[in-house]
């Protein structure tokens, strides 16, 4: 009660820091027409000029208005995007390290050019991070423009590349790239043995956009360093074939845990397999003598009953690659540890790569605490608002949107069948073509965006599929998406990061035409196949739509489990 009260008279904790800040939007706001008049050469000069203030110890928060003044300007000559008000808002939020709550569609990549402009006013590198390498790149190149005209040199590191590459990003004022290569670059370094072979630069300042997802989804997840080992790769070849051999009666799994154990009975019954195959010569499965034995076995079981193909992993080019549980990407150069992925590679009769023993590792969470300053954005940050806070001290600020959201969220739709519930599922999706609706249809798995896709084409229904297996078509798919009557099946790699504009890419012919009928068909239809175990995914998945004002329409289907 004593809470309700006070916030119905001095405003909730987030009304009060936004209060704060509108003083200084008001100063940037003063100084536009002063910036306007300025040229491509004063521009220029006016980042030597405040970096020498800086030098001069004058504080950041000082030079915050021309600052923003100076890149709002920038960005409307190179990009012709002027800084909205609430923008501004997210960019101080973000140079004062906290989180920017901001929606989908609020122009996240452009704020971040605001705080990271003035943070490199300390000749520090600002580090920012993406949540894959198509978005590192894009965005690189895409603000690399406003950086240009400011004089800051912008690079970006993604997977693939040399040590020489590496560096050169590293050296620049803004460096893009993902979690991943951040924290590989950084294990990997401390690995040399001198400090000129070292590539990445100082901990200075990183901007993290999806930062629920980084630090929060994923922050216990160790990155691993390995080198080969002496166990031999040839015996989980023999135990996968012996594993195939058992019955679903023989085990119990739990797949949250992703656990599974062999039930009494079923060991003894092993063990005659093993014995057949001399792998079992003495004692029992379980004595000190076999402890080798039991780890593949251990391995293998959760390779043949837990860990799906299509789900948990793809095979592309007779290789295993995993596939990210929250952002739905393969991970390239990722492997299972602890043998999981050469049990894997046996199951899918792929060759059994040598296993490794770890060098070295660190999880995202101790890596990104060596960073002096973390600021991040996200559009669903506030549920977690309290483990930001315990765990890295960063505060949560919702930033206001700058056209009021009119998407209309449905209420979920129960159906007693699996079948009963596509069949709802398929007949949206034809009301919206025959609307000229676009509408994206979110999967949880690989699998299931492959197995709806079957259905729509049993039915003659055209459609895009957007997942792990065709992520080199993204950009294509996403550019598409918004297109009148233009259906996307998509697992949670359309979930994150991307951007999906009514009537398509700016670059498609009839823009305005196509724009016109997506809108006044009601917007970008997200159509919702199952609910996700984490709330933010969902919450994701509908941030989709709704973009900048725009129409749009959410609903989640689902089916009762017996």
């Amino acid at each position: 009660m004593l809470n309700f009260l006070s916030k119905k008279i001095f405003g909730s904790s987030n009304d009060r820091v936004i209060k704060k800040i509108l003083p200084l939007v008001d100063k940037v706001n003063e100084l536009e027409k002063n910036y306007e008049k300025l040229t491509d050469d004063q521009i220029l000069n006016k980042t030597q000029e405040l970096r020498q203030q800086v030098k001069n110890g004058k504080p950041l928060d000082d030079i915050i208005p021309d600052a923003f003044s100076n890149v709002r300007e920038a960005a409307k000559r190179s990009l012709g995007q002027r800084h909205y008000d609430v923008q501004i808002i997210g960019g101080i939020v973000l140079h004062r390290g906290m989180i920017a709550e901001m929606k989908t569609g609020e122009g996240k990549t452009l704020v971040s050019t605001l705080s990271a402009y003035l943070n490199s006013l300390q000749n520090n590198s600002v580090h920012i991070v993406t949540v894959n390498d198509y978005l590192a790149k894009r965005d690189s190149e895409w603000m690399g423009v406003v950086y240009e005209k400011l004089g800051l040199k912008t690079g970006y590191i993604v997977n693939g590349m040399d040590e020489s590459e590496r560096k050169k990003a590293y050296s620049s004022d803004i460096t893009y790239g993902t979690n991943n290569e951040f924290g590989f670059d950084y294990l990997r370094d401390n690995m040399k043995f001198s400090k000129d072979q070292l590539v990445q630069s100082d901990f200075s300042y990183a901007i993290i956009d999806e930062v629920d997802s980084i630090l929060i989804d994923e922050a216990r997840t160790p990155l691993i360093i390995s080198g080969s080992a002496e166990q031999s790769s040839a015996l989980y070849k023999i135990v996968d074939r012996i594993i195939a051999r058992l019955d679903s009666e023989d085990y119990e799994k739990d797949e949250k845990s992703k656990s599974v154990v062999l039930k009494d009975n079923a060991i003894e019954k092993l063990e005659g397999f093993y014995k057949k195959e001399k792998l079992l010569t003495t004692g029992n499965l379980y004595d000190i003598n076999n402890v080798t034995l039991l780890h593949h076995t251990n391995q293998s079981l959760k390779a043949r009953y837990i860990f799906e193909k299509d789900k948990d992993y793809l095979v592309q080019d007779k290789k295993v690659l995993i596939v990210d549980e929250f952002t739905g990407r393969a991970m390239e150069g990722r492997r299972f540890s602890e043998g999981l992925h050469q049990a894997i590679e046996a199951k899918e009769d792929l060759e059994v790569q040598v296993e490794n023993q770890t060098l070295a590792s660190i999880t995202y969470q101790n890596y990104f605490r060596l960073y002096k300053k973390l600021s991040g954005m996200t559009g669903t940050a506030k549920t977690e608002a309290d483990e930001f806070f315990d765990i890295y001290k960063l505060e949560v600020v919702e930033v206001p949107t700058n056209k009021n959201m009119i998407r209309i969220d449905h209420e979920d739709e129960i159906y007693r069948t699996l079948n009963e519930k596509y069949d709802a599922i398929v007949n949206l999706v034809e009301e919206c073509i025959n609307k000229n609706q676009p509408c994206l249809v979110g999967t949880v798995s690989i699998e299931k965006s492959e197995s709806l896709s079957k259905i729509l084409k049993k039915k003659g229904i055209n459609h895009q599929v957007l997942n792990a297996k065709n992520h080199l078509k993204e950009a294509e798919i996403i550019a598409n998406a918004g297109k009148p009557g233009t259906v996307t099946i998509a697992t949670n790699m359309a979930g994150r990061g991307t951007d999906i504009k009514l009537g398509g890419a700016e670059e498609s012919e009839n823009l305005e035409k196509e724009m016109k009928i997506s809108k006044d068909s009601g917007g970008l239809y997200i159509i919702g196949t199952e609910r996700h175990e984490s709330r933010r995914i969902d919450n994701q998945l509908r941030g989709r739509s709704g973009r900048q004002g725009d129409p749009g329409i959410v609903k989640i289907f689902s089916f009762f489990r017996r």
